[in-house]
């Protein structure tokens, strides 16, 4: 397999400290700007790519890698996540702010 494409993002859970809504939103700002027309420009078929990507943040037991790579519109997805990302504590009220970090890495197959 030979990456072609690598986008990354940020997301954040600002009062629930939900892991996996803050990686959703990481992913999400990674792949919101790209458009990858190769595929129908030269015949392949999305079913080709494998995705894999990288989730970092400060629980990683806490997101749902299988329920985030159900969501990804292409490809055949691999979800981790690795200790990375940010907790901020409000130091008022005790509110802690999760922030994920996400690399979105697409693979295909060696071209000729």
């Amino acid at each position: 397999m030979q990456r072609f494409i690598i986008e990354m993002g940020m997301g954040n859970d600002q009062y629930g400290q939900d892991y996996t809504k803050a990686a959703a939103r990481a992913i999400e700002d990674a792949i919101r700007h790209s458009a990858i027309p190769m595929f129908e420009a030269v015949g392949l078929s999305h079913d080709q790519m494998e995705v894999r990507v990288t989730i970092g943040v400060q629980e990683p037991k806490a997101v749902d890698c299988a329920a985030l790579a159900a969501k990804l519109p292409r490809g055949r997805a691999v979800v981790t996540a690795v200790h990375g990302g940010l907790n901020v504590t409000n130091p008022d009220n005790g509110n802690v702010i999760v922030i994920a970090s996400a690399a979105v890495e697409a693979y295909l197959p060696k071209q000729g």
